[in-house]
């Protein structure tokens, strides 16, 4: 267990980052053992996503292909909903284990909330980040033909939009995303919002889906270093490679600026806030 997991637990803070855990099964999860098998949850996750996500996306090209229907294949709606409900989906399954964060994005932001360790932050990146390109790698393997056709589901800035339209873009649904997270998954809610019950899983899933509605004309939304990595690295296309800047400093920055927002404005402004009612519980 390392030191400042142990630190962050003697806190009450829980170090990676999903609330509503029990100390045990803290204890039991920030073992060797347990670790280990965080990274295997983050592996096998972002490797699921990316296999559904980009057959998704790939599957919509080639129903539209030809096709004088608009409104033929699923479309960007969806797309989004593939994205969205996978997110739900894999982050209740992973939640217990790893914190279900399948996003160097999310790890990031979760690091500098000082909820996980450095050390730990790091293991989980790589470990999605190898996820993504073997989830690629699997619809490659399965569906190579097609894959090679519809140019492999990768993020690409697209025509017509400025390289700081698309940076501010991964930007915002980042922001979004990281910040629906913090607060999905505060373990301060059930004290100070008591009568808004939530399932974490939820809102991070929302967040995803409507974040690719506003921006996969933009950038195809990455809003994930891992899901655009793993895409470029299967695909190995000149354009692909030349934008990945774009899907790596744009989600950190928004990763960045949700964890300040939350941690130091937001948390902050509540707790003087919930201090003030009780104090004075008549106003």
């Amino acid at each position: 267990m390392d030191r400042s997991d142990k630190l962050l637990l003697r806190k009450g803070k829980d170090p990676v980052g999903v609330s509503g855990l029990d100390t045990d099964r803290e204890q039991r999860r920030l073992s060797g053992e347990g670790v280990a098998w965080a990274l295997i949850a983050e592996f096998i996750a972002t490797m699921l996503f990316l296999y559904i996500t980009v057959l998704t996306v790939i599957g919509y090209k080639s129903q539209i292909d030809g096709n004088a229907d608009p409104c033929g294949g699923v479309g960007i709606l969806g797309i989004a909903w593939a994205f969205g409900g996978m997110i739900f989906v894999l982050v209740y399954c992973t939640a217990g284990i790893s914190g279900g964060h399948i996003n160097p994005a999310v790890t990031f932001g979760l690091f500098l909330a000082r909820k996980v360790s450095l050390i730990r932050a790091v293991m989980y990146m790589v470990a999605q980040c190898l996820g993504a390109i073997c989830g690629v790698g699997l619809v490659k393997a399965f569906q190579k033909s097609y894959y090679t056709k519809y140019e492999g589901g990768a993020n690409v800035l697209a025509d017509g939009y400025s390289t700081g339209t698309g940076l501010g873009a991964e930007i915002i649904g980042t922001f979004v995303l990281v910040y629906t997270v913090f607060s999905a998954t505060d373990p301060k809610r059930s004290a100070r919002d008591s009568h808004v019950p939530v399932l974490a899983p939820l809102p991070i899933g929302f967040a995803v889906f409507m974040v690719h509605l506003a921006t996969i004309p933009i950038t195809g939304t990455g809003i994930n270093p891992a899901r655009s990595l793993g895409a470029a690295v299967i695909y190995n296309n000149k354009k692909a490679w030349d934008d990945q800047w774009i899907f790596w400093v744009g989600p950190f920055i928004g990763a960045a600026i949700a964890a300040f927002y939350h941690q130091f404005i937001l948390r902050a402004g509540a707790v003087k806030a919930l201090g003030s009612f009780r104090s004075n519980p008549t106003v």
